[in-house]
């Protein structure tokens, strides 16, 4: 029955009392039943002495239209642009260190780490894609696994380019006292720290992660279940682990490592000193270029979180839009970094050419012969233990 129809009804509801014979009692009909349904949920109150229900002052609810209507626009195809350059480059370097390396030196075992978790993180990618185009499809469980296993190849992959980046330094720097300690098994180990650090990172997305149903959205994978204060208090946790822990402490590592080997490099007589200030130069502006916006975003989040005063709804959509845009930045640090960590060193780029000139038989005399000055040049030089 409408909401009309019940109205109506209520001035004739004496007339949908079925009366049996004299001395029994009257019975409703179904219509009536439904009429007092109706009255029941028409008068009920929600408690509102529950502390959940109290608030101390107006409450502003900013509905991110513009922003969702960007992210749905353009974050999908650059997701999905980043998960094929990631597989791409990364599974590339994968198949050379399985044909032509050996997992027997800690460069070696640094990289395939490396790439590893760059895998990890751009398999997360098309989740987000498909999620941020429409709406969450895969279940709760997969929420929770999709958000850890996006945190942790993110995580994994800035933790292991500033291992890369440390054993650079003592390879060059230290290379007398390195050479007893840069053995397998301190790779190894070294290895599983940045595992672990990684994991431990993201076990907040494994617990907080959850799938909720918004009225406007659609299924939401997000950040919910618990109470506000609890959730802007691990947000703030989150913000503040990114900035230091996966940022700051980083970029200070590979600035002085970076720095220390450039003054290495000068004072050396090698033929090559200004190609390898070069690619050290590029190293250091990519990185800085890469991940210093997303984090000063990172940084103004956690003053906003932190902020008791009234938030403009203006305000958080354009950190939400600089959070999208400086982050997307910082997700192809992950596809461009096997090009500077293995196809500008020349052993890999002898290894890249070897496996092109199976396929264009014209060039290999041209390789051989590219290969055989390669690995003169690295006989004759020190060089050699910075370009791998």
């Amino acid at each position: 029955m409408s909401f009309t129809g019940i109205l109506q009804h209520r001035d004739h509801r004496n007339q949908g009392l079925n009366y049996q014979t004299s001395g029994q009692t009257p019975t409703m009909s179904d219509d009536d039943e439904q009429y007092r349904i109706f009255l029941e949920l028409w008068n009920y109150t929600y408690d509102t002495t529950d502390s959940n229900y109290v608030v101390s002052g107006p409450v502003q609810l900013c509905s991110k239209k513009s922003v969702n209507e960007f992210g749905a626009r353009f974050i999908p195809v650059f997701y999905y642009v980043n998960f094929l350059l990631s597989y791409l480059g990364n599974g590339l370097v994968l198949f050379i260190i399985y044909k032509y390396e050996k997992l027997n030196t800690v460069t070696n075992i640094f990289l395939l780490n490396l790439v590893l978790s760059n895998i990890l993180f751009a398999s997360s990618l098309p989740f987000w894609a498909i999620y941020h185009s429409s709406e969450w499809i895969f279940g709760i469980a997969m929420c929770k696994l999709v958000s850890s296993a996006y945190f942790i190849g993110f995580y994994s992959s800035i933790l292991f380019l500033t291992l890369m980046t440390l054993d650079r330094y003592l390879a060059v720097v230290h290379a007398v006292a390195a050479a007893k300690s840069r053995k397998k098994m301190y790779a190894i180990i070294a290895s599983l720290v940045v595992w672990c650090m990684s994991i431990v990172a993201s076990l907040k997305e494994l617990v907080l992660q959850n799938v909720y149903e918004n009225t406007f959205s659609g299924l939401m994978c997000e950040e919910s279940g618990y109470p506000k204060s609890t959730m802007e208090r691990w947000r703030l946790v989150s913000y503040y682990q990114q900035f230091l822990l996966f940022f700051l402490l980083p970029l200070f590592m590979v600035m002085y490592c970076y720095i220390s080997i450039t003054i290495r490099i000068l004072s050396t007589r090698m033929k090559e000193k200004c190609r390898a200030i070069k690619l050290i130069f590029v190293i250091i502006f990519t990185f800085f270029a890469c991940w210093t916006p997303y984090n000063i975003v990172i940084l103004l989040q956690a003053i906003q979180v932190s902020m008791t005063d009234e938030k403009t709804c203006s305000d958080i959509e354009r950190l939400d839009h600089a959070l999208y845009v400086t982050r997307n930045i910082a997700y192809l640090y992950c596809c461009i970094s096997p090009v500077f960590y293995t196809f500008l060193g020349k052993k890999f780029q002898s290894h890249f050419m070897r496996l092109v000139a199976k396929k264009v038989p014209c060039l290999k005399r041209h390789i051989s012969i590219s290969s055989q000055s390669t690995r003169t040049t690295s006989q004759r030089t020190p060089h050699s233990t910075y370009e791998y």
